[in-house]
């Protein structure tokens, strides 16, 4: 294939801070991979069965949320100013908007479920990936049951391989799924494209691998739609991918709903991370919470953008979101922007980030013992990846990151680390 620019993908919701150059991202697609097919599903066949579609899902959603919602007038300003004739935008008391203002509110006043819905990276790299994955595998559950899957797309030299899943999950369901993206040798490009409908009073728990080495290209990007009383747990742990572009946007569209989010990550050598999430409160109390750490060596490079939408009638909700990234060398470049855009009274939202670099004095204590810098920057690369082996959902993704571990350190020894419950069992 032809080498590709998905420009303006992973972009913040509005823009901010635009002198960092960071409100959105270039992707570039390597030259001359060849489109191969290598993704494994593996589920029980009631799980596979087409019996509902994620269209279908929103589709009776909308239905319920338009027989629920009442006929008041919403005389407030910004939604005058949104739909108001060409003729009386001369009145006084209607203000004037910005692009997004004036795209954010006519979403709202349509309360469209299919139309507001997003992916993180964005409708670009979403339709690439589809591309890719030549066809779409729907996972669905019946109410009430207990189902588990895992999908591996398992990336090789010249090749671009991606997966396209839609999830369903029923009412009263729980369905845990695992996603691994790996790739070994020089350079190429794994993905995965993941649609999450969590129906009401589900739970559904996501956990995404990145083991790929550094000659691959990583694109992950999802988008969840939250019924009431739903529960979605997302898990990401990038570890490897010279170029890895992470992306996840959420709508809490239901009453109570619950979105929880934690990442943990490593860039080292030259290698990029690119992380997108937001998460927007329509339901009234709904919760979401996201928690990144990671660790940054040589010249690595990380970009996070964490955005919290409190939408106008979300009374009651609660967000936050938090970073710790450990600067392990002085030639890395992170960029941290948490935000929290709000357009209701009754709610909290809360932010933060906590950057540091390994202090002189902590340098020097471990060089006391014998621990030159660069093995002290090592030794923080090792913990990294002997938490997510330890951590790991099953056998063949704990061998994927004992394989990428002795890549990035010699040193590492897989039999060295704590065995979990499972393999002593």
């Amino acid at each position: 294939m032809e080498a590709l620019k998905i420009r303006n993908a992973s972009a913040m919701p509005a823009p901010t801070w635009s002198w960092l150059r960071m409100n959105a991202a270039t992707l570039e697609v390597p030259e001359g991979l060849e489109r191969v097919r290598a993704v494994t599903v593996e589920a029980d066949s009631d799980l596979t069965e087409t019996h509902a579609s994620f269209e279908g899902a929103l589709a009776a959603l909308q239905e319920r949320l338009d027989a629920a919602r009442g006929n008041e007038d919403d005389g407030r300003a910004c939604v005058r100013a949104a739909t108001a004739e060409a003729e009386s935008l001369e009145d006084l008391d209607t203000p004037a908007l910005s692009a997004y203002q004036l795209r954010a509110t006519r979403e709202e006043v349509a309360g469209d479920v299919a139309a507001a819905f997003e992916t993180g990276i964005g409708v670009d790299a979403r339709s690439y990936l589809n591309f890719l994955a030549g066809g779409t595998v729907v996972l669905a559950t019946e109410p009430g049951a207990d189902e588990a899957a895992c999908v591996r797309v398992a990336g090789e030299a010249g090749g671009a391989a991606a997966a396209s899943v839609d999830v369903v999950a029923a009412e009263d369901s729980t369905l845990s799924l695992t996603v691994s993206l790996d790739g070994a040798g020089a350079a190429g490009l794994v993905g995965s494209e993941l649609r999450v409908f969590a129906g009401a009073r589900s739970h559904v728990d996501v956990c995404v691998y990145v083991t790929a080495e550094k000659g691959f290209t990583v694109l992950d990007d999802s988008g969840y739609v939250l019924d009431e009383g739903a529960r979605v747990s997302v898990r990401h742990v990038v570890l490897g991918g010279g170029r890895t572009a992470t992306g996840l946007a959420a709508d809490l569209r239901g009453d109570t709903a619950r979105m929880d989010v934690a990442t943990s990550y490593l860039a080292s050598g030259e290698e990029q991370r690119d992380f997108t999430y937001t998460i927007r409160h329509r339901g009234r109390r709904t919760v979401s919470d996201m928690d990144a750490n990671g660790v940054l060596t040589g010249t690595a490079k990380k970009v996070l953008r964490g955005t919290i939408d409190l939408v106008h009638g979300c009374k009651g909700s609660e967000g936050s979101e938090r970073e710790t990234v450990l600067l392990a060398s002085q030639g890395v470049d992170n960029k941290t922007v948490p935000t929290i855009l709000c357009d209701e009274d009754d709610v909290a939202g809360n932010h933060g980030a906590t950057i540091g670099h390994v202090r002189p004095e902590q340098l020097f204590y471990l060089g006391c013992r014998g621990l030159s810098p660069e093995a002290a920057e090592a030794l923080f690369v090792t913990a990294k990846l002997e938490d997510a082996a330890n951590g790991a959902p099953d056998a063949q993704v704990r061998a994927n990151v004992e394989r990428l571990a002795a890549r990035v350190d010699p040193r590492f020894d897989a039999d060295d680390r704590d065995e979990t419950e499972e393999e002593r069992a």
